[in-house]
């Protein structure tokens, strides 16, 4: 729809039809995402353990790739959408412009380093030769043929500025179907293709996303005539990627700190069994499941909130934060009761056949019998994350994520790297797990002082504002 000329529905749709008609294309998306990530580990695990530990140990690597990507996009959606609001359209289409060259410059560093450094990354973590060879295939491809995540996610962004989350779910679509539909082929050779193993399943997903990316290509320019994108007598603007980099920075520094923690905890529980680090990598597909929905949520909210602060609305900008927390704490309970109940259903989806690893009791897969309580311990934080998350998400939208990074840095680094490893020292390797749910209270409580600080400073002097505006009238 084109909103040129009249209010963007951001400004005038009931909130909560706002949210959902936002939110829902991308929650969609977001599960089709976490299905095909959790399919691809699927898949590999079916090869041996240590194909899955490759792909387990990429994680870090691979996060901080998206980080870069998505926290740049959170950026330029936030500027996009606030520029949109206060009708300044030359701003709009500067950010878009900058953020395509910084996302190009992004991909460049990442080809490099993914074409001469994957090897040494996996030699400088583990000796085994079956982890360190499968993982040079799977990272040199991912990080080599990046392109297609950096084009697609950085005018995904673009377009849910501008409302436009359905064409946003269709590219996430396509691309995530994709992986799905070439993953065995190219795993396990069907249909007259190579067999290729880990190399598949890297390829299958840069197959994905580049041509994700192609369908972002062409929405962009056919179907959003709120931006207008042209690279003639492009020169980089400073100023817009000040802008652009005040939100995303933070957010990039935010989602690479999961890069550090994930890294830091494979060392503390590899030094138990290499079992433990498939345990964790495990776990981390599985989550996608729950978290992902929550992320869609706040793909959604987040330039309903930039807009209406850049519009000066608070009723709007208040309504989208309290149903947006509503929605989060449901899907997290939702995602609490599945890890309490069905542990062992998960993980055994993730045992290979000819799984040697047992238990010399049970007989049944380590996997299984370390994973049951660890996906039970850790789901406790499920509890209270969705309002973490959420708030996480508002401060980006109000152009300070510099207090999501604060949060994130409490709770990953300063809480939960430290107490999982005292933890592991303590009470050995189940206690390693409650470092989670610890750190999420921390987390929790950083998270409310931030939000009624924010409330006071700068959205209840909005209310004075319009309370003011309508007496006059």
């Amino acid at each position: 729809m084109d909103h040129t000329g009249s209010e963007n529905k951001m400004g005038i749709m009931p909130i909560n039809k706002l949210l959902i008609n936002m939110a829902v294309p991308m929650i969609l998306s977001m599960l089709v995402q976490a299905l095909y990530n959790v399919v691809d580990s699927v898949f590999v695990a079916k090869l041996s353990q240590d194909a899955l530990n490759a792909v387990s140990l990429a994680f870090p690597v691979q996060n901080l790739m998206i980080s870069v990507a998505i926290g740049t996009g959170v950026g330029i959606n936030t500027l996009v959408a606030r520029s949109l609001g206060e009708k300044n359209q030359k701003r709009a289409d500067d950010a878009a412009v900058n953020g395509l060259f910084l996302a190009f410059l992004s991909c460049l560093v990442f080809t490099v380093l993914g074409l001469t450094c994957s090897r040494l990354y996996y030699a400088i973590q583990t000796d085994i030769a079956g982890i360190v060879d499968y993982g040079q295939d799977y990272l040199t491809i991912c990080c080599g043929m990046s392109f297609g995540i950096f084009t697609g996610v950085t005018l995904d962004r673009i377009l849910q500025a501008t409302g436009r989350t359905f064409l946003t779910m269709i590219t996430q679509l396509v691309g995530a179907i994709t992986n799905i539909i070439l993953d065995p082929i190219m795993i396990f050779g069907l249909f007259g293709f190579p067999r290729m193993e880990v190399a598949g399943a890297a390829l299958a997903t840069v197959m994905g996303q580049i041509l994700a990316a192609c369908l972002s290509v062409y929405f962009s320019a056919k179907k959003n005539p709120d931006v207008h994108i042209s690279f003639k007598h492009f020169r980089p603007d400073g100023g817009v990627i000040k802008n652009i980099y005040d939100v995303g920075v933070p957010s990039i520094i935010m989602s690479s700190i999961g890069s550090v923690m994930v890294f830091g905890v494979n060392q503390i529980l590899i030094s138990f069994t290499d079992t433990a680090t498939a345990v964790f990598g495990v776990y981390f597909k599985l989550q996608s499941f729950i978290f992902m929905p929550v992320f869609g949520l706040n793909n959604g909210m987040v330039p309903i909130v930039s807009y209406n602060y850049g519009a000066k609305k608070p009723d709007r900008i208040m309504g989208a934060i309290r149903l947006s927390v509503l929605y989060a704490v449901i899907f997290m309970i939702v995602g609490f009761l599945i890890f309490q109940i069905f542990p062992d259903k998960l993980l055994s989806l993730f045992t290979a056949e000819n799984e040697t690893a047992v238990d010399p009791v049970t007989g049944i897969p380590e996997l299984i019998t370390m994973g049951i309580p660890a996906l039970r311990i850790i789901s406790l934080s499920f509890l209270v994350a969705g309002f973490s998350v959420v708030s996480s998400a508002t401060f980006q939208a109000l152009a300070h994520g510099v207090l999501s990074l604060v949060v994130s840095l409490v709770r990953q680094l300063v809480v939960l790297l430290p107490v999982a490893f005292v933890l592991s020292k303590v009470g050995g390797l189940d206690a390693i797990w409650y470092a989670w749910p610890i750190a999420e209270v921390f987390s929790v409580a950083l998270c409310v002082f931030f939000m009624l600080r924010l409330y006071r400073r700068e959205i209840k002097p909005m209310f004075a504002e319009d309370k003011a505006g309508k007496k006059l009238l």
